[in-house]
């Protein structure tokens, strides 16, 4: 009968590659656990050459009496023709991040609640935080209805005009 090798030290082999194994694997979750922490901190402020440039032309379309019209929007200093350009400029510094885009459309593939929010349009035109803006904006559907809300003051609260489902005749 021939003995392939001894039992204690397969077993010693064995349990020496389960521990790199192991070790190795620790490892890798330490390294990938702190990399959230890592991302999760505080990006660079907008610099202040950055912002000197804050100006944006909004066009509002089929809102309403009191609601349709353009405006110009300028920030660092708040001015311009808009109805409430202090609360419009501080809702934008809010919401300008890094790397994230406060006028980007509604993502691709997005699924949305079938919603008409009435022939509301919107456009806004020019700079913010640098970036070149040129955005449309309706109220198409609940993706949509949600991005225009998002900008209220910039674009007119239209909360009062109740969203109406859309539905299907079988008719």
């Amino acid at each position: 009968m021939t003995q392939i090798g001894s039992l204690p030290a397969r077993r010693s082999a064995i349990s020496r590659a389960l521990a790199l194994g192991a070790s190795a694997v620790l490892a890798g979750l330490a390294s990938v656990s702190a990399v959230p922490a890592a991302s999760a901190a505080v990006p660079p402020p907008v610099r202040a050459e950055d912002r000197a440039g804050d100006h944006l032309t909004v066009t509002v379309r089929h809102a309403g009496a009191g609601r349709d019209g353009t405006y110009r929007l300028y920030c660092h200093p708040a001015a311009g023709s808009h109805p409430d350009t202090r609360r419009a400029c501080d809702l934008l510094d809010r919401n300008t991040r890094w790397g994230q885009e406060p006028f980007a459309p509604v993502p691709e593939g997005s699924v949305c609640t079938m919603q008409y929010g009435g022939p509301a349009t919107a456009r806004i035109t020019g700079t913010w935080a640098g970036r070149r803006v040129d955005a449309s904006y309706d109220r198409g559907d609940g993706c949509r209805i949600d991005r225009w809300n998002r900008l209220v003051p910039l674009l007119p609260d239209l909360g009062a005009q109740r969203p109406t489902a859309v539905s299907r005749s079988s008719a």
